[in-house]
């Protein structure tokens, strides 16, 4: 399974980027994606996931993210998105896309939870 993250850069506080995660086809529909980061000297932490279409299809958020953040997905691209609005200095990390085919009816938060990830794409936010 192959990941590919896109879309960092730098932003303005207020402002909004979206990331892109490129799935590979065979695996879009039938694993869960999340979308993780890790700031300067921090661990990595949970932003956002979305279980399988097999298995709903629901999705969670980091309670930090929660109002700002939304995370979607293109079947028709085998694209995963991460639109985050409202950014502030304190979401400036590198942000990885990852899947894991593991079925569960509960959102994964833990990195260990994931079995495949797409090298990082950095967000700056900053004036």
């Amino acid at each position: 399974v192959q990941l590919q993250a896109s879309g960092g850069g730098l932003v303005q506080p207020g402002g909004s980027l979206r990331l892109s995660c490129a799935v590979s086809k065979r695996a879009f529909n039938t694993y869960a994606t999340a979308w993780f980061r890790q700031a300067p000297g921090k661990e990595k932490s949970f932003v956002a996931a979305q279980n399988s279409v097999w298995r709903g299809g629901n999705i969670g958020y980091a309670d930090s993210v929660k109002g700002r953040f939304t995370i979607s997905r293109d079947s028709t691209k085998n694209t995963v998105y991460l639109q985050m609005n409202m950014l502030r200095p304190e979401d400036t990390a590198v942000y990885y896309c990852a899947a894991t085919p593991r079925t569960s009816s509960s959102i994964r938060e833990r990195d260990v939870d994931y079995d495949y990830w797409g090298p990082g794409t950095l967000v700056t936010v900053s004036s």
